[in-house]
């Protein structure tokens, strides 16, 4: 059985040889190429296979979370609601026969979907009553035939021509204004320019969606891996399933376009006339909804069901014009269910909150006046070619031990973050989650972000000042799994526990104590596609980080299972076709209507063809996070300097596909939890509390660690992928460890787990050490902010150059190049080395652009930066010339040829 650990579910089952991470996945320590790759002692090209690693972990409690605000104010900034919803006993066990799609969707000729398309038709708005049921003039390019569908409501719609789409030098994609030249500026240390700090006041942005392309043969894949042939029997069958449903999608629902229009059909739909409430739950036997709009009156408003299993409300307005609900009015969805009366929050909910002094969550009805909704003013800044991503909780951004905001991020960090060099921003904890110490990966609210730092509106205004700032948002979505909170989220919503969810142990994940979604549900399908594009379109997010994808392509969720690389292991009975056609459905959607959004997937197995384009038979994302990366400097961080070996850590870094891109990182937030330590922490350890002063002598192990850190950063960002991720604060080796506030917690066998006494004092970054020009960990964040510029000028990561021309185990040296770079790493702990000769590629002459033992970086100033290197022709390191350097201990040099 599993046990909680500090708001960690562990196994009790101890890792053998592998060890088990925060998620529960086990990772093989065995680094596998997948593809046949030409090596020698001296040599290597960067083009190989990713080798397994893990996820990081979630998790939930139905726990007494911590209030975010004092008073009883539901919307932060707003006024009190002093009604209180009645109590009533939790629901129980669901109705296991209640009928839900299984693996595949399986659809009668007369497809059987929960509510049809509401819209407006070009010619007509003619309404046709068949059998009882409401059927819509459909319109259609080449005729105006109605198709008649077993449905509540029809469809009624136009095809789309050529009126919604914008061609652009010969392609279809969004209209956008770049921001390469205006904002892309380097900046260094101290102020940021006036151009990028002053409000300017725009017209409200318009953005032109693009056009979701119909599917592609499916068979680039075997060419792109020859390797997939011996499974080309389960990857066409793959990809038909994806067609297939691609066809149902466009017959039953006019496209996968409007299906991922969900939120303005279900939930709360706002017209001239008053409200419109829609909830699919079909186990439930009676509706109603309540709030303070009716004092909680379950009676007051009595909801209808159709044959499909969705409830349905209109409330007009009221008699002086004004809406029925008024905005920041609390709601509830009450039914009487297989499990009993029960109240939930409505699915579809835009916003939540937690009311200071209770435990559940309420909905809130969010429709703030024309004049307090914030207007977005700055376009979206295209996708860098080189993506170097700051990984970001809004919660835990304040130097104080604070839960912070939205607007404090957005005025304190997102100008750090530019500072830095850094173009994306990854935010975590966006969806509502019950539970604050699950990191926000235990979401019990999809379509609403998190009320704890703020408002709806006050997101807007952080993604828009980050837009100006020339900056990309990426949210970490999670579509892989949700709370099992009862009470605030989506399990047993309609009293069953087949709704959302597979039912038994399929729909429950033991290790993440969480539930997981039946991706072979239509309805399941239309809330999570809308959920994708919601963020999208409605906040401006320029893509996801998608968490989890590992446990959603297996029916083992990848516990206990060695990924060796062998492709027996990615194509089989284990494999979940269903999640595998949800991805490819949401990544075709993302990048049909979004161009220029981002998709990285967080994968540890390595399935093949993962960043392959959905039209070649791929799963569709643009990244994979390289995640044996971590494991691997872990894992060398426990042996002594003379066991590190050099070829270990070449070949984990450049184990990867060729044309499949991924994320490489040294460390992430996973590394930072409580329990785990950060690359800084391995090195330092408690030396840091008292030697990080520079007015205090320094330690052996102060020296070591802050010259390795900057050299594991960097050599992980010059191999280990075509994008580079930071955890914030572990730029500048952050001290000790996140902890998020959490009480005792007594086990079943009795014993008690201590917590922190809900302390926040661990879970926060402290940003004033890395900007004290009197401690340590300026240099190492000076380094990182130097690295990334660095980046940012010669676009090394994505550069199609990339030779390993030497890696030396007795000398510990690591040289390699990368565009017009190369980078000449001694890892050794004693010896330095005179006219050492690295071998390269270009002729002329070469010289320093960065060196991690410059002064200014906590290093000894052994470099000259004004040194000239000239190259000598003659193959050396199976190279055509090379130049000889001073290679100090414990460093990392870039060079680089210059311009004359």
């Amino acid at each position: 059985m599993p046990f909680a650990l500090s708001g960690i579910l562990r196994p009790t089952v101890p890792a053998t040889s592998s060890r088990s991470d925060f998620r529960g996945v086990r990772r093989s320590r065995t680094n596998v190429s997948f593809l046949s790759t030409t090596t020698n002692s001296n040599s290597r090209k960067i083009c190989a296979s990713l080798s397994p690693s893990s996820p990081s972990f979630d998790s939930d409690s139905t726990s007494t979370t911590v209030a975010a605000a004092g008073g009883k104010v539901l919307i932060p900034g707003g006024e009190s609601q002093e009604s209180t919803p009645p109590a009533i006993e939790d629901p129980q066990v669901a109705d296991k026969d209640h009928k839900v799609f299984e693996d595949v969707i399986i659809l009668p000729t007369e497809v059987e979907s929960a509510i049809g398309i509401e819209q407006k038709s070009v010619s007509s708005e003619t309404l046709v009553e068949v059998d009882s049921a409401i059927e819509f003039e459909q319109n259609s390019v080449a005729s105006e035939t109605l198709v008649e569908v077993d449905s509540a409501i029809e469809v009624e719609q136009k095809s789309v021509a050529s009126e919604t789409l914008v061609e652009v030098d010969g392609a279809i994609g969004v209209e956008q204004q770049s921001f390469a030249s205006e904002t892309l500026v380097e900046v260094e240390s101290g102020e940021l320019p006036e151009s990028l700090t002053t409000e300017k006041i725009d017209e409200p942005m318009e953005e032109k969606l693009g056009v979701i392309p119909p599917p592609g043969s499916g068979q680039k894949i075997y060419e792109y891996d020859p390797q997939l042939e011996a499974h080309r029997a389960h990857l066409d069958y793959r990809y038909s399933q994806y067609k297939r449903l691609r066809e149902l999608i466009d017959e039953h629902e006019g496209g996968l376009e409007p299906f991922s229009r969900g939120y303005e059909k279900f939930g709360f739909i706002k017209s001239d006339n008053g409200v419109t409430y829609r909830e699919w739950a079909p186990g439930a036997k009676w509706a109603a909804l309540i709030g303070d709009f009716n004092n909680w009156n379950p009676n007051a408003d009595v909801m209808t069901k159709n044959e499909f299993g969705v409830w349905e409300l209109f409330l007009p307005n009221n008699a002086d014009g004004s809406p029925p609900i008024p905005h920041g009015s609390r709601v509830k969805i009450r039914m009487d269910s297989p499990s009993g009366v029960k109240d939930s929050i409505p699915a579809w909910i835009k916003f939540s909150v937690q009311a200071p002094g209770e435990i559940p969550y309420n909905g809130v009805y969010y429709d703030p006046p024309e004049e307090e909704r914030y207007i977005f003013k700055h376009p979206r800044p295209k996708a860098p070619k080189s993506i170097r991503i700051y990984e970001s909780h809004v919660g835990m951004s304040s130097t104080e031990p604070k839960i912070n905001t939205y607007a404090n991020f957005r005025d304190d960090v997102l100008p750090r973050i530019k500072r830095l060099g850094y173009n994306a921003v990854q935010i975590m904890a966006i969806q509502e989650h019950s539970y604050y110490g699950s990191f926000g990966y235990h979401v019990t609210n999809f379509f609403a972000p998190s009320s704890r730092f703020g408002t709806p509106d006050d997101l807007k205004s952080l993604i828009d000042k980050a837009h100006e700032l020339g900056i990309i948002v990426l949210m970490d979505i999670v579509h892989s799994h949700a709370s099992n909170n009862v009470l605030d989220g989506l399990n047993q919503f309609d009293g069953t526990d087949t709704h959302y969810f597979h039912s038994g142990s399929r729909g429950h994940h033991w290790m993440w104590d969480s539930r997981l979604f039946n991706y072979g549900s239509w309805e399941v399908l239309r809330y999570l596609l809308s959920n994708a594009r919601w963020w999208l379109d409605e906040y401006k997010f320029d893509g996801f980080r998608f968490d989890g994808v590992t446990s959603m392509m297996y029916t083992h969720h990848g516990l206990a299972v060695g990924f060796t690389g062998n492709y027996n292991e990615y194509f089989g009975l284990a494999t979940d076709v269903d999640a595998m056609v949800y991805l490819m459905l949401v990544n075709d959607l993302i990048h049909g209507l979004f161009p220029n959004a981002v998709t990285i997937g967080e994968d540890v197995s390595g399935m093949p063809a993962f960043c392959i384009p959905v039209k070649d038979g791929g799963v569709g994302f643009d990244y994979r996070l390289h995640m044996a990366i971590a494991d691997k400097w872990i894992e060398i961080l426990k042996l002594k300097d003379e066991n590190w070996k050099m070829g270990e850590i070449v070949h984990t870094l450049t184990n990867r596909r060729c044309l499949e891109k991924c994320v490489g990182y040294a460390e992430s937030h996973d590394q930072a939890l409580v329990g785990d330590k950060t690359i800084a922490f391995w090195l330092m350890d408690k030396d840091m509390y008292d030697y990080m002063a520079l007015d205090v002598p320094t330690t052996p192990r102060i020296e070591r660690g802050i010259a390795l850190h900057k050299m594991i950063r960097l050599i992980t960002m010059g191999l280990g992928g075509e994008g580079y991720l930071n955890f914030m604060g572990n730029e500048f080796g952050h001290p000790e460890w996140i902890d998020f506030p959490r009480g005792d917690q007594r086990l079943p066998n009795g014993s008690v787990i201590p917590g922190n006494n809900y302390s926040l004092d661990k879970c926060r970054r402290r940003f004033d050490l890395g900007d004290a020009d009197y401690l340590r960990y300026r240099g190492m964040q000076e380094f990182d902010q130097a690295m990334q510029h660095l980046e940012e000028k010669y676009g090394f990561m994505t550069s199609e150059h990339q030779f390993v021309s030497r890696q030396d185990e007795g000398d510990k040296m690591v040289v390699f190049e990368r565009g017009d770079l190369v980078f000449v790493f001694n890892f050794h702990w004693n010896n330095s080395y005179f006219n050492y000769r690295v071998g390269c590629s270009k002729p002329g002459k070469y010289e320093v652009v960065l060196s991690s033992d410059d002064g200014w970086f906590g290093g000894f100033d052994r470099i000259d930066p004004k040194a000239e290197y000239f190259t000598s022709e003659g193959r050396y390191d199976n190279r055509p010339r090379s130049f000889s350097v001073y290679a100090p201990n414990r460093t990392a040099v870039v060079y680089a040829l210059c311009d004359e």
